[in-house]
C-alpha cells in the first residue's frame, strides 16, 4: 500500500514538474505559424511569414547546418519589414556568392552563444546598471537595455532594434524577434 501512494506521490510530482516546463516553454505564433519549443531554429523559422528573408540570408550564407546544431545560442530574428528598411537594393547584394562573408558577419552579429531568454537579459541589464554588453557570435559587441517596458538592442553603428516577440524556445536556443537589422 505504502508503495503504490509512494509510486503515486511521484508519479504526480513528475507531472507537475513537466507541465510546468512545458508552460514555461510556450508554442508561440511567429509570422502566423507556431514556433514548437521540440524544432530548433532553422525548423521553426523556415515556417515563419515574418522572415523569409532571413531565411533567404541564412541559406545564402551557408549558416543553415550551425544554426541546426545542438547550440544553444539566442538568436536576434529581424523580420522581412526590418530588412525592408535596409537601403534598396541591400539584401539582393548581400546574397550575391561574392558577397558571403559580409553576410555571414551581418547574420552571426544577430547570434549570442548560449540560451538568454528576456528573464536572463533583464537580469544582465539589471547587473550591468541599465545596460548589458553581449558578444555576439561574430566576436562584435552587441549592448541591449529597457526602453519603458521595452527590450531593446543597439548594434556597433548605434542603431536600435525593438524585440517584438520575446523567448520563443527552440530546441537549441531561443529566438526574440526584432524590429531592425543590426549592424556590426
Amino acid at each position: 500500500m505504502k508503495k503504490n501512494v509512494l509510486k503515486n506521490l511521484c508519479s504526480a510530482a513528475l507531472i507537475l514538474i513537466m507541465v510546468n516546463f512545458t508552460s514555461a516553454q510556450e508554442t508561440k505564433m511567429v509570422g502566423g505559424a507556431p514556433m514548437y519549443p521540440s524544432k530548433n531554429i532553422v525548423e521553426n523559422a523556415v515556417n515563419s511569414k515574418d522572415h523569409t528573408t532571413l531565411v533567404a540570408a541564412v541559406k545564402a550564407a551557408g549558416l543553415v547546418e550551425t544554426l541546426q546544431s545542438e547550440g544553444p545560442f539566442t538568436v536576434f530574428a529581424p523580420t522581412n519589414e526590418a530588412f525592408d528598411k535596409l537601403p534598396e537594393g541591400t539584401v539582393a547584394t548581400l546574397v550575391k556568392p561574392e558577397n558571403k562573408a559580409k553576410l555571414t558577419a551581418i547574420l552571426t552579429y544577430h547570434v549570442v552563444a548560449g540560451e538568454l531568454d528576456a528573464k536572463a537579459l533583464m537580469n544582465k541589464i539589471k547587473e550591468g546598471n541599465g545596460t548589458a554588453e553581449l558578444t555576439t557570435v561574430n566576436g562584435e559587441k552587441l549592448w541591449v537595455m529597457m526602453s519603458g517596458d521595452d527590450l531593446m538592442l543597439k548594434d556597433m553603428k548605434g542603431n536600435m532594434a525593438k524585440v517584438t516577440i520575446s523567448d520563443v524556445y527552440q530546441s537549441n536556443g531561443v529566438i526574440h524577434v526584432i524590429d531592425t537589422v543590426l549592424m556590426p
